[in-house]
Order: structure tokens, then C-alpha cells, then sequence
């Protein structure tokens, strides 16, 4: 799982990043907002801890505009301002949960596993696109009376375009998602997965493809003529 921290104070930062990696996690930080932004628009994030008070643009700022951008990751404030009013700020701008500081390290880990899961209830079913099932579940891909099984790998890039919706994916980001910010990788393997995909989808008979857009990434695109 990938964790995004957005947090200024770095001594506390570097602390919970090396807690977090004891914890397997996969993190990336960084210590402003305008940063953070910019990190968690790639959406390849699973978890954002996202402080409030922070230089250039706040925690609310953030959080306000990757919801509306339609960023749907999951989002714990972490502050110091305790009063009811913030607490309710955070909550009504899209946060998920809101941990006071100072904070035990049990009680945040417990909350990122706690979202996790209801991340993952929320996913029980099946994803939908153009009438094309992706059960996450059995890694199945249906449409009408036909299926076919997705290999883990060819699961989790379908998922990523699927919650693209139809917009474009970008390619770096799809790689950092799938295989890891640290992962050996050939520049080829994403094209040999994509070409398995599209293949997958054609004995379907789906109503769209997979496109490369060229220096950019893919996306799910309507067969044309059809």
C-alpha cells in the first residue's frame, strides 16, 4: 500500500516515515502543500496524511481542491487545531478521518488500517465501465455472457484506468501504482500488459479499447465505428 505524507515539520515526518516503512508501507513525503497537491493529483496513492498547518498552501486548500478534481483517496488530517469548528472544516471539505495532534503511533496506524478496509468493503462488487465488469473480487472481466480471468498485474492496471474513468492515465503514474516507486523496470512491460488487456477485451466483443496516447499514457476509449 502507498502512502502519501504531507507534512512541515521534518523531524516528525522523517519519524513517521520510518515507522510506516517498519510497517511495509510504501511512502513518499513532502513538506508543503503545493507539493502535496501536485503528489496526490497523480492518484496512485492508497493513504494521504495530510497536516493542516502547512507553508504555501494549507491542509484545507489541498484537500478542497483534490476533491474537486475528483481525487477520491483517502484522506486523514493530522493537526494540532483540536476545536470542533476545523474537526468539521476537514470532515465537510472530503476528509475520511481527523487525528488530533500529539498522536500515538498505534492509535494513526490503526486508522489507516481502518480505512483501508472500508476502502476495501467499498470495493466488494464490481467496478463498471461502458457496461464491462471488473469484478475486484475474482479479478474477472465480464461483459454480457462472456468473462475472462485478469492476472494480478492486468487487474490492478484495468482497476487504475477504470477509476479514470475514461479520462487519460498518465503512464508514470500507472507504472508507480502497479509496480512500486522502487521496482527494476522495463520500459517495454507496460506495452506487453496493455497488448494482453486489449486482447482480453476484443474476445469480449467490449464497445472500447485501450489507446496509447503517445508521450503521455492510456485510456479507455469507444471502439470507433461501433
Amino acid at each position: 500500500m502507498r502512502i502519501l505524507l504531507i507534512e512541515d515539520s521534518q523531524s516528525l515526518s522523517d519519524a513517521l516515515v520510518a515507522v510506516l516503512k517498519k510497517e511495509k508501507y510504501e511512502v513518499e513525503n513532502v513538506y508543503d502543500g503545493k507539493s502535496g497537491y501536485e503528489y496526490a493529483m497523480s492518484g496512485i496513492f492508497d493513504v494521504i496524511l495530510l497536516d493542516v498547518m502547512l507553508p504555501q498552501m494549507n491542509g484545507f486548500e489541498v484537500l478542497k481542491k483534490l476533491r474537486q478534481n475528483n481525487i477520491t483517496t483517502s484522506i486523514i488530517m493530522l493537526t494540532a487545531l483540536t476545536d470542533e469548528a476545523n474537526k468539521v472544516q476537514g470532515l465537510d471539505y472530503g476528509a475520511d478521518d481527523y487525528i488530533a495532534k500529539p498522536f500515538s503511533i498505534p492509535e494513526l496506524l490503526a486508522r489507516i488500517r481502518a480505512l483501508t478496509r472500508r476502502k476495501a468493503d467499498a470495493y466488494l462488487g464490481v467496478l463498471e465501465h461502458m457496461g464491462v465488469k471488473l469484478d475486484v473480487n475474482t479479478y474477472e472481466l465480464s461483459y454480457n455472457s462472456k468473462s475472462v480471468k485478469l492476472s494480478l498485474k492486468e487487474f490492478e492496471i484495468m482497476k487504475f484506468l477504470y477509476e479514470r474513468d475514461g479520462k487519460i492515465a498518465d503512464k508514470e503514474n500507472l507504472i508507480a501504482k502497479v509496480w512500486g516507486f522502487d521496482s527494476e523496470f522495463e520500459s517495454n512491460t507496460v506495452e506487453v500488459f496493455i497488448s494482453f488487456l486489449r486482447k482480453k477485451l476484443n474476445f469480449l466483443n467490449a464497445p472500447f479499447t485501450i489507446s496509447a496516447i503517445r508521450g503521455v499514457g492510456y485510456q479507455l476509449e469507444e471502439k470507433k465505428g461501433e
